[in-house]
């Protein structure tokens, strides 16, 4: 029994010492323009607050919103997983923004804190008071600024969905969080990308690809923890109009969030990390389409059902981009022809 005891001590040992690294790199102070290492970008929608906890609840609540705390620390894998699994689609964003202003909280930061209170304190010693021992840790405020919903670590897209539905919902009042998820049994991603044997295959010389097949090209920027990237491959691209129009395109697909070589279109080496930052992509999936000259003709980057979809594929496959500058225009204009000719239209089907 003595070797699994002196394993356990030396793992302890090592996972202490790794909190010891995170908290001392956190509180290191870094030259202007530097980030810590492990630093990982927020959205730019987060709230830019005074972090005067009383006045952000008070002016939450003037716009039908709530307070979410949001505390977290650099190089933290599950908060990396945070912002980019869950808050990296679109309709998850969507719901946050809808519901909360979010205000972010380094577990181990200096800056000063007018808790809800009204006492003056700092970022760490305000995360002490809040007990907080995880990171993520979320904290939905009511318009009281008392707790409404507390979520301790990491929650799988489809749970994160649930509880911001319940805080936003105002549920507290009527269920236990826990009794309120199993009655909405929120349905998880399936935690892959859905490749396609026509999609275009590593090297990735996207600058190639759209000169010798003559077509337009189509690149998919995705992620494996993604529900609306499931829809669109499981049944939107399985669809038999759908599939005549991907036909048109050269089809990449990229994991936004990974170190994948390409060229893009107009020949520069990167990886689809880089370009998807570049691109200024921020939800999955988005759809952007390029000429054959490697410059950008369109993209999608909102949760979009059948219809829209095959909208967008045919906008851009028949050139209708050149005669509808505005998308909206198109879509009106080809669902009038479509209705024109006996075909039924559901924009939520």
């Amino acid at each position: 029994m003595l070797m699994p005891l002196r394993k356990s001590l030396l793992l302890a040992a090592v996972f202490l010492g790794l909190i010891q690294f995170a908290h001392a790199a956190s509180e290191a102070p870094l030259a202007p323009g530097m980030v810590h290492p492990g630093y990982e970008e927020q959205p730019g929608w987060f709230k830019n607050s005074f972090l005067d906890l009383r006045e952000d609840v008070a002016e939450a609540a003037k716009h039908g919103r709530r307070v979410l705390l949001y505390f977290y620390q650099d190089g933290c894998p599950y908060c990396k997983k945070l912002l980019q699994d869950n808050l990296g689609q679109r309709p998850i964003a969507d719901k946050t923004r809808k519901y909360f202003d979010v205000i972010a909280i380094n577990m181990w930061g200096d800056r000063e804190v007018t808790d809800l209170g009204g006492a003056a304190t700092t970022e760490k010693d305000f995360a002490r008071q809040m007990k907080v021992m995880f990171t993520p840790t979320l904290i939905a405020l009511d318009e009281k600024g008392a707790q409404a919903l507390r979520i301790n670590g990491y929650y799988a897209p489809h749970q994160f969905g649930a509880a911001l539905d319940y805080a936003g919902l105002k549920k507290e009042h009527e269920l236990p969080f826990k009794d309120y998820l199993a009655q909405v049994a929120p349905v998880a991603a399936q935690g892959k990308l859905h490749a396609d044997a026509r999609h275009l295959k590593p090297p990735y010389r996207l600058d190639r690809a759209t000169k010798r097949a003559g077509k337009p090209l189509l690149v998919l920027f995705e992620q494996k923890q993604c529900l609306p990237c499931d829809e669109l491959h499981l049944d939107i691209f399985t669809r038999k109009e759908s599939r005549a129009l991907l036909d048109k395109f050269q089809v990449a697909q990229f994991d936004q969030w990974a170190t994948t070589g390409l060229v893009t279109p107009d020949g520069k080496p990167t990886t689809a990390r880089e370009w998807a930052k570049a691109l200024k992509v921020n939800y999955a999936p988005t759809m952007i389409f390029f000429d054959a000259e490697g410059r950008e003709l369109f993209r999608a980057e909102a949760y979009l059902k059948a219809f829209h979809v095959q909208s967008v594929l045919d906008y851009v496959a028949s050139g209708a981009y050149r005669q509808y500058p505005e998308f909206q225009r198109f879509v009106e204009a080809r669902g009038d022809a479509m209705r024109a000719k006996g075909m039924a239209v559901d924009l939520m089907e």
